[in-house]
């Protein structure tokens, strides 16, 4: 096959594709990303963190041990709670176990809470590119449409290019509310992080002086 042939080929497959079949994969992705958003949004909303129960928790850690400290956080979610009460299961083995445990217990959990997050990070880096192929694809099946020259063939190209952009402007609408969801949801899982780690590092600094005054 010369090269002809295949420049042929594709230019034939760019005319035949348009840009309409873009615009029904960024309506898609879009209703992707919204469900994402919904899904995280109510998963964060569970996982609230219980100030109240780690409060009690600290308190109890320090007028009765550990034991008492795990017991106020029975049944609570979020980051911060798994990470106590992993620290507090370990308290016994000593500092430096528990420092181990918070870290791996901190990977653990954001994990869990920034899933399908690279979905939306990804989505809106990518989403104004897809649009803008979507546009390209419109443009150059208009242009070859310009080729034969008619008024009314004139007329058809505008209305074809005036389509073609609507491809780029939807691409950037899908990319928006990606990128500004991605942005508080890492904000959150970040927010969760410190969180965890201050309580965490609470309950070292607990064991240290316990075991300094022993």
């Amino acid at each position: 096959m010369n090269t002809d042939s295949i420049d042929g080929t594709i230019l034939d497959l760019m005319l035949r594709a348009g840009s309409r079949w873009v615009l029904w994969l960024l309506i898609a992705l879009s209703l992707a990303a919204l469900t994402v958003m919904i899904e995280r949004l109510w998963f964060y909303i569970q996982e609230r963190r219980p100030l109240q129960q780690l409060a009690a928790a600290m308190a109890a850690l320090r007028e009765s041990g550990a034991k008492a400290a795990l017991g106020k956080l029975k049944g609570a979610r979020s980051m911060e709670a798994a990470v106590a009460r992993a620290c507090l299961e370990h308290a016994s083995d000593g500092p430096d176990s528990v420092e181990e445990t918070r870290a791996a217990v901190v990977e653990q959990e954001r994990v869990r809470y920034e899933k399908r997050l690279a979905f939306l990070g990804t989505l809106g880096n990518n989403a104004p590119f897809v649009g803008l192929f979507g546009t390209v694809l419109g443009i150059i099946r208009s242009f070859h449409d310009l080729s034969g020259g008619s008024m009314q063939n004139s007329q058809l190209v505008m209305a074809g290019i005036a389509e073609a952009l609507v491809a780029t402007g939807v691409g950037l609408v899908v990319a928006l509310p990606a990128v500004a969801a991605y942005n508080a949801c890492m904000r959150h899982v970040e927010t969760a992080v410190s969180a965890a780690d201050a309580n965490a590092h609470e309950i070292l600094a607990h064991l240290k002086g316990a075991k300094e005054a022993a």
